[in-house]
């Protein structure tokens, strides 16, 4: 029942300021480019009107000088165009010509600007609403099948008489299952966290301690894979908090271990690269598009269609991983293993 609990209430902060729909977008962004268009007809009219109006005094002006020199006797047309209060007149219009040009452009610039900007924050609320329903699809998977097999074990238990064989390897098909619960809502925590300003508790720890043990703790879980490992002797120790280093750890390998299709192959790499810890986690799996590489660390992002999708998770371990290595002021690059599958690596540094 906590776990549930718990559960609800990490779905709860991700979705609850998160309540535009795409519907409603949709109908903004009908509605905020009518309206921008209307203030770029609006502002042409205008300038066109102004320009107008701006030719007409002229015009008038120029007329009624005219008739005044006309009385006079040393009115020459030659020489009209070169008297100083025709070049006042020309002068005045010229400048409020380029203030009218002026003007005119600088609206549509700021105006241009505006729509760019708004176009952006658009695009962005689509793509959130979309990351939203397929982390909301996601999590309704991964909810479903471990909660579905932990009740089919529990009515087997209460229906039947088994054999101790039989019942060691439901207890241990339910406890897998209790596994997989208890790491979503672990993510969702620290996800939720990290958002929070999560105040990071900071101690001297040795890497090569943490990605062993780790890497142990994976093979017992998925014995069908091949992990191995290169750690290097003379690593210096990091500053950093354990349980999101061992979160980051833990996320990259289950990333590797979950695209690495057919070929069960995962290698983890340790070094001292001058005043920094290298991290390498590379599989032989399906690889990431280079287009994708800058999105996978994107909360809620997951590459392909989620109504189609074969593999689990939710699109928090790789938006954890980057947020937990920014916070301890590392890097973290994505590149393309050969012959084929992905490399991670992580630079930590030294304390």
């Amino acid at each position: 029942m906590d776990l549930w609990v718990h559960l609800n209430f990490c779905i709860f902060i991700f979705i609850s300021n998160q309540d535009t729909m795409s519907g409603k977008i949709t109908k903004t962004r009908i509605f905020t480019f009518f309206l921008m268009a209307y203030v770029l007809i609006a502002c042409t009219w205008w300038t066109f009107l102004l320009h107008k109006k701006n030719n007409e005094n002229f015009a008038v002006n120029i007329a009624l000088l005219k008739q005044t020199k006309i009385g006079d006797n040393s009115f020459n047309e030659a020489t009209f165009h070169n008297t100083q209060a025709y070049l006042l007149i020309e002068k005045k219009f010229n400048s409020q010509r380029r203030m009218i040009i002026g003007e005119a452009m600088t609206f549509f610039i700021i105006l241009s600007l505006g729509i760019w900007l708004v176009t952006k924050g658009i695009r962005k609320e689509v793509a959130l609403a979309r990351q939203q329903r397929n982390f909301l699809l996601s999590i309704t998977h991964e909810l479903k099948s471990p909660l579905a097999g932990i009740k089919l074990v529990l009515d087997t238990f209460k229906k039947r008489d088994l054999k101790k064989e039989q019942h060691t390897k439901l207890t241990s098909n339910a406890l897998d299952d209790c596994d997989r619960l208890n790491e979503l809502v672990n993510n969702l925590l620290l996800a939720a966290k990290i958002e929070n300003e999560y105040n990071w508790q900071l101690e001297e720890i040795n890497l090569a301690n943490v990605v062993t043990n780790t890497v142990d703790s994976m093979k017992q879980k998925h014995p069908e894979v091949l992990f191995t490992s290169d750690m290097a002797v003379d690593l210096k120790p990091i500053k950093a908090d354990i349980n999101s280093i061992q979160s980051v750890v833990i996320n990259l390998l289950e990333n590797a271990v979950k695209y690495s299709d057919s070929s069960k192959e995962v290698n983890v790499e340790l070094s001292q690269q001058k005043n920094n810890v290298m991290l390498n986690i590379a599989d032989k799996g399906v690889g990431i598009p280079d287009q994708e590489k800058n999105k996978i660390f994107n909360k809620f992002y997951r590459i392909g269609n989620e109504d189609t999708r074969s593999t689990k998770g939710t699109g928090l371990g790789l938006f954890i991983v980057k947020s937990i290595v920014k916070a301890h002021n590392g890097s973290i690059f994505v590149k393309n293993n050969k012959p084929r599958g992905t490399i991670f690596q992580v630079s930590f540094p030294n304390s």
